[in-house]
């Protein structure tokens, strides 16, 4: 049975084809910048950042899957490639000897330190200049409303805090 669903108006199908267009044109820049500043991905660069916050920068790799909105086996071959680089290592989980904890290295924190303000500078120039104080109080509100939807238990919103 074809259930019946209002269509768009126009104002809310223009909201929904500019945010289909920034989730599409965001990742791939972010991805850019971190590549030809860092030779990171915005994936790996938020893996080492989920680690650098954590205690001991250790976390066990279905935390660190949950926080990153990856499945284990996506995480597993980046963890593979960062550990190739020599960025992180794994370690057994001294709580659960059938887990592996994912552990920042001193190269890992050097290169996250590096790539963080070519990072920050892009984000601040792509993203937050582009609002004035206002919109940035929109956006968070819009996004976090979304997020809800999207994550009603709050897994992706307990990242660590970094201040």
């Amino acid at each position: 049975m074809t259930r019946l669903v209002p269509r768009l108006d126009a104002e809310e199908s223009a909201a929904w084809l500019s945010l289909v267009s920034l989730l599409e044109l965001l990742p791939s820049a972010l991805d850019s910048q971190l590549q030809r500043d860092s030779g990171l991905t915005h994936y790996e660069f938020a893996v080492l950042s989920n680690l650098r916050f954590s205690p001991d920068q250790t976390q066990r790799m279905s935390a660190l899957a949950t926080a990153t909105n990856a499945t284990l086996p996506r995480l597993s071959h980046v963890i593979t490639r960062l550990e190739n680089r020599g960025l992180v290592e794994r370690v057994p989980c001294p709580e659960d000897r059938r887990a592996t904890n994912a552990r920042l290295t001193d190269a890992g924190r050097r290169d996250l330190v590096r790539a963080t303000p070519g990072h920050i500078e892009f984000v601040r120039r792509t993203v937050i200049d582009s609002l004035d104080r206002e919109q940035l109080d929109q956006l968070t509100a819009i996004a976090s409303a979304i997020t809800r939807k999207l994550d009603p238990e709050g897994k992706f919103a307990a990242l660590p805090d970094p201040q």
